[in-house]
């Protein structure tokens, strides 16, 4: 089925130039647009599958440390009946395991060095079910957390700080002090170094010490633990579900108990992650619409080097409404086209910047994120459907507007008027 005329001559339009030197600007124009409209969704789509790679890389290193939900005793102290709360919450079907805890604060010194630190009391036995951290220490150094022994688990770069490593001893002031004829002062306690981990997160790695649960119930005087760890079958349910343990909790156990789901945990961070995000994929739209209202220029160029053709359209019989079509027909095109060429290099770039950045950082001799500097130390790159739909639909509608006006002054071209001095 032949197509209607206002398609066929829009399309031949957008060809103009290839094979007459008269309109070859018009066409050389007209491929710069298309090319500003490529690269403009081209760097729109892997500048945010970058971020949302880079939220997702830190999002999952700090779910290595935290747990998906926290059940906490809003005063700080123990738990008023701890197996009663891992019991409800287990009640729940989204949840896949629990833990008890306690979290303090600490110094450690070491010499003369002396650091702040969060004190974490774990069960070695329960911890790995909860934790991605815990599943990975559970073979290295969780054996040696016995209780009594006051042995201690520190991230990597806290020990580091310290100049301390695994067998050595470290001294663990303890800030709720003790009554003496001198006046208050501190508790210390000696407390062995049995093991180190690195889960790739400054924050935790830099502050971060674990204990057995039942020597921090000695250490801080505590006589249960302080918090329950909660992992859930999807992280992405953890808002949700910990609405549900709350309303599922509070008529037990009263108001005195928080439930916190790790988005709220740090929420600052994230939400800064997606003003960030926003404020890119606005000001990039922008780049877009430049490249989609170069458009207005070429249609009017063509429009004024057309005048001939349009009058003899128009005097055959052609609508005003079918010579506006034809020019929508042709600024659709370059749209569309440019937009493919961007989704292509830009999904292109995206899947494979994993390779490609390297391979730039070889050829410049550079290094775009170095490892001591940087908490990742690669491009990470997680292309979503929900930032690329709207980016080739957003290029397309401005591709279509830009080309509303240049068309409609198209078809108020009077026949006579244009074909006057031909």
């Amino acid at each position: 089925m032949p197509l209607p005329y206002e398609f066929a001559i829009g399309w031949r339009y957008t060809r103009a130039g290839r094979a007459t030197r008269r309109n070859g600007f018009i066409s050389f124009i007209s491929a710069v647009s298309m090319l500003g409209i490529a690269l403009g969704v081209a760097a729109l789509i892997i500048v945010l599958s970058v971020m949302n790679g880079f939220q997702k890389e830190v999002r999952d290193r700090m779910l290595g440390v935290l747990s998906h939900i926290e059940v906490l005793s809003v005063t700080g102290e123990a738990l008023a009946d701890p197996g009663g709360t891992m019991a409800r919450v287990r009640e729940h079907p989204r949840v896949r395991a629990v833990a008890p805890f306690i979290a303090e604060q600490g110094l450690l010194a070491r010499g003369q060095d002396m650091k702040g630190a969060v004190i974490r009391g774990i069960d070695p036995a329960q911890e790995p079910a909860v934790t991605a951290l815990g599943a990975d220490l559970a073979a290295q150094a969780f054996g040696a957390l016995q209780p009594g022994r006051f042995g201690m688990v520190l991230g990597a770069a806290l020990a580091r700080s310290l100049g301390v490593t695994t067998g050595d001893a470290v001294t663990l002031v303890v800030p709720s002090g003790q009554l003496t004829p001198a006046g208050v002062v501190p508790r210390l306690r000696q407390m062995t170094v049995v093991g180190l981990f690195d889960s790739g997160h400054y924050e935790y790695d830099a502050t971060l010490a674990l204990v057995h649960l039942e020597d921090a119930q000695r250490l801080f005087r505590v006589v249960g633990p302080t918090g329950i760890r909660v992992r859930l079958d999807d992280l992405h349910a953890a808002r949700e579900v910990a609405i549900e343990l709350a309303a599922q909790l509070e008529p037990a156990l009263g108001p005195g108990v928080l439930v916190r789901d790790w988005t709220r945990a740090n929420r600052t961070w994230f939400a800064a992650v997606q003003v960030e995000k926003r404020m890119l994929f606005i000001i990039l739209t922008l780049i877009v619409a430049v490249a989609a209202f170069n458009l207005v220029s070429t249609l009017v160029m063509t429009v004024t080097d057309k005048r001939a053709d349009i009058a003899i359209l128009r005097t055959l019989g052609a609508s005003p409404r079918g010579v506006m079509t034809i020019f929508v027909v042709q600024g659709a095109a370059i749209g569309v086209v440019g937009t493919a060429l961007g989704l292509a290099l830009g999904l292109g770039v995206a899947f494979h910047i994993d390779t490609l950045v390297p391979a730039l950082e070889r050829l410049l001799g550079v290094h775009f994120l170095p490892q001591d500097i940087y908490l990742i130390s690669r491009m990470p790159s997680d292309p979503q459907a929900g930032d690329i739909v709207p980016i080739a639909v957003i290029s397309l509608a401005l591709a279509f507007v830009a080309t509303l006006y240049p068309s409609w002054r198209a078809s108020r071209l009077n026949p006579a008027e244009a074909l006057r001095y031909e």
